[in-house]
């Protein structure tokens, strides 16, 4: 023990002269010598290095720095700085190393009014609050810790801003008021019992900013008062001195639907899988088959208020987790006969809805069948980034559709599961993005695009948005371009089970929930700030959980919508009318696999797949069914009655399994119907000779292809086997095709040559 002892002292001592050794006094001529162009003035200096000499705060000389009346780039990185020195002048900085340092007063680099990139990374002591400080105090900075942070200070000082400002508003009028003889001592009083009400009461935002929200609860409740003492003056919301403020499943049709769940919303089914080790957690995604995966750029936090929000990736401090988590729903969430989102200018008003360009779907380009082999297979929605996590069960993908009409090729692919939406680059397997909700499970999503307009004119664009939801019943509004969740609202009491985007018209949304149903909603545009209204169109009443949406693609019929439900498939009439906002539904289609019912005790009914295929043509698939069924859309609504019979075209062999809610998908323009097993197999079709041929074939048609689950190798753990695959989806062009397991991987299959 005592040459351990000897051995550490000695560490130490040597450690401490390395220190100090380093250290040295700034003088005049060490910033000449050290800055950049070389001169004979410290004025004329634009760039200055003082990394890694062992300074505090303590050892600048402010009369000297504050000479620097041109420097634009300054390294203090690796010292042991606490704050700015008071005092300190700067006025042209415009770019500021401060990472590696023990900085504890944010507040103290107000100052430097002209900053515009900020690195704060590796101080302990800085919080995510902290962040946010920074970025509200410093009105030009644009970049922190290596982001773009332009949309998130816009949003402090305007939305953000504006949300907290009328709840504090609203606050004063409901229970303070002036004292009849307003003395400094009683004004004082009042003011700090109004301070402490507003922080105390006005909740706002994740919990990871609540010193952000109270320090900027203090300062609004000091305004307001001052405003109201002295209406004339209006104070600088930034010139502050006082820091008071500152706060250094077995299945689903098994289990009881409201037991143990939030907000009384069930979970998606669960099924019997072998128990996850312990988490571990690491900062990337664990990754199969396949090299490194880049680390995930998380999305930016929820522009939209009453939410305030939480830090870009990477600025956060080490002592909150430098992985950035997205917030969860604000706690005052009013209830959606409340929302106060609605902007005194609404992009979109309610009732009229942005449509698209009708055309036909994509005609099919290849005659003969595709190959496809593994490429990637990821574990990018882990608990806590957890490499053993084989537990969490992933839901639904969907390709970003192309940008350009020309363009059909897409190789983005949204993906959810758990807490987390990914965002995938298909040719690289690099997960581009990342947006994570503690507490939420997503069950689905859906891209659509929005059209955003200027504020006071401007030339119109369209942006790409994605929708995703879950058992919070909320659905989120991402523009991944933007690296931006700009806004949520309130879709159901209970969890969100599908959502799907109108073809015809773009801002229109259905959601289908466990409330038993299907709500269409037009989402509007947004403005350059990203303020939209929600406005609710329509409800449509399923008895039964809505599984799948589908839509008529891109023909004539514009007004029917097709539920696959848990009890069946049912058909809407989804136009509006006036005055009338509920319906049921318009008939309900039937299969010839519900006469296995009868004296039997099987249930047929519930339909988890549904796809269109071409305009006329849906594949749909009932559970326990061992088959894929081909109908006619036009000649089975043609049929009277409040239940038809689906007219079958063509039935696919598929796996005999119980396992329910595997659903299916198609590619269109390669002819193709894609469903997955409980054994990591995808069951391929290749139907372009059937479609071609007008869909009618009275023989049960084997499949093109069955590809074998991959059997990816866990170092340490052997092959991991084949798990049940939940959703899969491919690109308009067939290039990539993406699976979904109940084992938390994503498998990721290119095209090869034929």
């Amino acid at each position: 023990m005592d040459g351990v002892k000897v051995e550490v002292g000695r560490f130490c001592r040597e450690s401490f002269q390395s220190i100090s050794a380093a250290m040295v006094k700034i003088t005049e001529s060490l910033l000449l010598e050290k800055g950049t162009p070389k001169a004979n003035k410290l004025e004329q200096i634009k760039t200055l290095n003082l990394s890694k000499l062992g300074l505090s705060s303590q050892d600048l000389p402010v009369p000297l720095l504050s000479r620097l009346s041109g420097l634009e780039e300054l390294d203090l990185s690796g010292n042991h700085l606490q704050e700015l020195p008071p005092g300190l002048s700067l006025p042209s900085l415009r770019v500021l190393n401060w990472s590696d340092n023990d900085l504890e007063d944010v507040m103290s680099l107000a100052p430097l009014t002209a900053l515009e990139e900020l690195h704060l990374d590796d101080n302990l002591y800085v919080t995510v609050s902290d962040n946010y400080k920074v970025m509200f105090l410093l009105s030009n900075l644009r970049n922190l810790n290596g982001k773009n942070i332009s949309y998130i200070t816009k949003h402090l000082h305007s939305i953000g801003t504006a949300a907290l400002q009328k709840r504090v508003e609203a606050l004063w009028d409901s229970k303070f008021s002036l004292p009849d003889r307003p003395t400094p001592e009683k004004l004082k009083s009042v003011e700090k019992e109004f301070v402490h009400e507003a922080q105390s009461r006005i909740k706002y935002g994740p919990n990871s900013l609540t010193d952000y929200t109270k320090w900027r609860l203090e300062m609004l409740a000091k305004e307001h008062l001052h405003s109201l003492v002295e209406p004339g003056e209006q104070k600088d919301p930034k010139d502050t001195k006082d820091k008071s403020g500152q706060q250094s499943s077995g299945k689903r049709k098994s289990c009881e639907p409201d037991a143990g769940r939030e907000n009384g919303s069930p979970r998606k089914k669960t099924r019997v899988a072998e128990a996850a080790p312990a988490e571990a957690s690491p900062r990337k995604s664990s990754r199969l088959l396949t090299s490194p995966v880049k680390e995930e750029k998380p999305l930016r936090s929820p522009r939209k208020a009453p939410a305030v929000p939480d830090s870009p990736a990477g600025i956060g401090s080490k002592a909150e987790g430098l992985r950035r988590r997205l917030r969860e729903p604000p706690k005052d969430t009013p209830s959606p006969k409340k929302q106060p989102r609605t902007p005194n200018k609404a992009p979109a008003q309610e009732g009229k809805v942005e449509k698209s360009t009708p055309q036909k779907m994509t005609s099919i380009k290849s005659k003969d069948p595709v190959s496809l082999q593994p490429l990637h297979v990821l574990q990018c929605h882990s608990r806590q980034d957890s490499p053993d996590d084989f537990s969490t069960q992933l839901w639904a993908c969907a390709f970003q559709p192309p940008q350009d009409s020309c363009d059909q090729t897409s190789r983005i692919v949204a993906t959810c599961g758990g807490e987390s939406v990914c965002l995938i680059d298909c040719e690289t397997g690099h997960v581009l993005k990342k947006y994570k909700v503690p507490g939420e499970e997503f069950f689905t999503l859906a891209w659509s695009s929005v059209t955003m307009s200027p504020q006071g004119g401007g030339v119109q664009r369209r942006l790409s948005v994605l929708a995703a939801g879950g058992k919070k019943g909320l659905v989120k509004l991402i523009h991944p371009r933007a690296n931006l969740a700009y806004g949520e609202f309130r879709a159901s009491r209970r969890a969100l089970s599908t959502l799907s985007f109108s073809p015809h018209q773009q801002s229109v949304l259905f959601t289908g929930s466990y409330e038993n149903k299907i709500v269409m909603w037009d989402i509007g545009g947004v403005d350059n700030d990203y303020t939209f209204k929600v406005s609710q169109l329509l409800v449509l009443e399923t008895g039964s959980t809505p599984l799948h949406l589908g839509l008529p693609p891109f023909g004539q019929d514009t007004r029917h919508l097709l539920a696959a439900c848990d009890e069946g498939l049912l058909c809407f009439n989804a136009q509006l009318g006036k005055g009338e906002r509920k319906r049921t539904e318009e008939m309900e289609i039937t299969f010839p696999v519900y006469a296995r019912e009868e004296g039997k005790g099987e249930h047929y009914r519930t339909i988890d797949g549904l796809a269109f295929l071409t305009d006329d043509i849906v594949a749909s698939k009932s559970h326990m069914q061992g088959s894929i069924y081909l109908w006619s859309w036009s000649r089975t609504r043609a049929s009277k009655g409040k239940v038809v019979s689906a007219v079958i075209l063509a039935e696919l062999e598929w796996a005999n399994t119980d396992t329910p809610y595997l659903s299916l998908g198609t590619c269109p323009g390669e002819g193709y119907v894609v469903c997955g097993d409980e054994k990591g197999r995808l069951w391929t079709y290749h139907l372009a000779d059937l479609i071609k041929a007008g869909g009618k074939n009275g023989k049960v048609i084997s499949p093109t292809e069955v590809l074998d689950w991959p059997s990816p190798v866990r170092k340490g753990l052997g092959l991991v086997d084949g798990p049940s695959i939940n959703s899969v989806s491919m690109d308009p062009e067939l290039q990539y095709l993406v699976a979904l397991s109940d084992k938390n991987m994503v498998v990721v299959w290119g095209r090869g040559q034929s």
